[in-house]
């Protein structure tokens, strides 16, 4: 039989069985367009972790306190002495302060974030000026009482336009403190502090004036190179044993950026591979449908088998045929889940959820929807093709 004559079939049986067709391959359906919203969500993830960790250079350090308990020496300008004066493959070091505190200007308050910072911490933070300037050595050494604001912070103490922000003097923990910058938006830039939600100040007026003795320091430190994040690792973590006087656990974490972006693409990925079984989950059980639909259909077109056996058809023609129904259900339904998925993504901005299509993603849902079509409903077709004729013809 020709390979024309054998598809001219298969769509007649279809078409007059549509509504039946759709109902099998709705699991298909839904499984095709869930593979497409996985793999967006899943490179919108890991686009989202690119785009925070792109801010930071790789070969950034943090040095914290230790969660452990016991005795504990505070970071301290001391310690970022010694680094800078023994890690030779430390290029540039410094250490900031931070803690909550209410601010203020005129009828406007808000619960936001003070960073205590030296001039280090623009270029260790690829911190960006948009209005006036950042800290100075002088600010510091004279202990003068002005903040770099946040992108976030500035516009909401002073709307929408913050030109008006440089010069004006806002409250800080009910000080006054004069606005010299604000920052160009950053995300979270700084191990865990938001920058844009912050109003950075020279580290002795934090540390004096506005934190107190509760808040914990932490350094700040850049490798020369990547190839050097290791033994600067390593270096850091000797200065501070000798520093502290450690002889058991130390009482601080050192942690890379690098090694910090590694986990979060990993959590991604893994993400990703977690909902992309529950996707082959869904595709799996609509092949199951298809094969029980078309173990139904086997047997009401057990005579028409036997006929089509009888004049001259081969148990290769009508495993093809059989087979041919399932791969095209599943192969409309995958196309028809592709363009649902393809719908749907735009709408996971309304879920604070960044998603990407992407071509491979509907390759996938249609390479999987193809596989599950045929892989379900090649039993049946063997089914149908080994009857035999005469008890084919003989059914009722």
């Amino acid at each position: 039989m020709r390979f024309k004559d054998l598809f001219k079939m298969v769509f007649v049986n279809i078409w007059a069985n549509r509504f039946r067709a759709f109902l099998t391959a709705l699991g298909i359906i839904v499984g095709a367009a869930t593979i497409i919203m996985v793999v967006a969500v899943g490179k919108g993830g890991q686009a989202s972790v690119a785009e925070q960790f792109a801010k930071l250079s790789v070969g950034t350090i943090f040095v914290m306190p230790s969660n452990s308990k016991g005795y504990k020496v505070p970071l301290s300008v001391k310690d970022v002495q010694q680094i800078r004066e023994k890690a030779s493959s430390v290029s540039l070091v410094s250490i900031m302060i931070n803690g909550k505190a209410d601010t203020g200007y005129n009828d406007v308050s808000s619960q936001a974030t003070v960073v205590g910072v030296f001039p280090e911490a623009q270029a260790l933070n690829n911190l960006k000026i948009t209005r006036g300037r950042f800290i100075t050595e002088d600010d510091e050494a004279k202990r003068t009482r002005v903040a770099v604001l946040g992108a976030e912070l500035a516009e909401e103490l002073f709307g929408p336009d913050t030109s008006m922000a440089v010069g004006s003097v806002i409250k800080v923990s009910k000080r006054n403190i004069e606005v010299i910058g604000v920052l160009s938006r950053m995300g979270d830039t700084t191990g865990g502090i938001s920058i844009d939600d912050s109003a950075l100040v020279p580290y002795s007026v934090a540390e004096k004036y506005l934190l107190g003795p509760n808040a914990q320091p932490r350094i700040v430190a850049l490798a020369r190179d990547m190839e050097s994040v290791p033994s600067a690792i390593n270096q850091i973590t000797a200065v501070l044993r000798d520093t502290h006087k450690i002889k058991g656990q130390d009482d601080f974490m050192v942690r890379d950026a690098g090694s910090r972006l590694a986990a979060a693409q990993d959590t991604a990925r893994t993400m990703s591979v977690l909902l992309i079984i529950v996707a082959t989950i869904v595709l799996i059980v609509g092949g199951i449908g298809i094969m029980n639909v078309m173990f139904v259909s086997v047997r009401e077109r057990t005579r028409e088998i036997g006929i089509l056996k009888a004049i001259g058809a081969k148990k290769r023609d009508i495993l093809l045929q059989f087979l041919m129904e399932g791969m095209l259900i599943s192969f409309v339904g995958g196309l028809v889940g592709a363009f649902l998925g393809i719908v749907m993504v735009p709408l996971t901005q309304y879920m604070d959820l960044k998603a990407i299509p992407s071509l491979s993603g509907v390759l996938l849902s249609l390479a999987f929807s193809v596989a599950t079509g045929t892989f379900f409903g090649y039993y049946p077709a063997m089914k149908a093709a080994g009857l035999s004729p005469l008890e084919a013809l003989r059914y009722e």
